[in-house]
């Protein structure tokens, strides 16, 4: 399916999938070139920024147990509890904004104390 066809909640979904699975090709290819990233532990003001923090997170990510998407239009919210090997699960919300089936905004909060807090 062409990229520019699907419709944002497939975008999450892929980009969700991708992430877990550690594919970054995948991931990179539904983050717009000036994708930008907001939330507790970083910032990104572009696609490749963007993916070197989901890099980093990729390497402590157990899995990402999504528990409720909605989709409003182009944005799409997805919440989801985020399994890591250094914290228990954190409650979070993902917001993303899609044009042209690729992702253009994120922002995301949870509570990262325990992150923050593991040796």
């Amino acid at each position: 399916m062409e990229l520019e066809t699907r419709t944002p909640a497939q975008v999450a979904e892929t980009y969700f999938r991708s992430w877990v699975a550690g594919d970054f090709t995948t991931l990179r290819s539904v983050l717009a070139d000036d994708a930008t990233f907001r939330g507790p532990l970083g910032t990104a003001d572009d696609a490749d920024s963007c993916l070197t923090g989901l890099r980093g997170m990729r390497a402590i990510l157990r899995d990402v147990v999504v528990l409720k998407r909605f989709a409003d239009g182009p944005d799409v919210l997805t919440w989801f509890e985020l399994h890591t090997t250094v914290a228990p699960p954190a409650p979070t919300a993902n917001w993303m904004h899609v044009e042209d089936g690729r992702i253009t905004a994120i922002r995301v909060t949870f509570d990262p104390r325990a992150l923050l807090a593991a040796p």
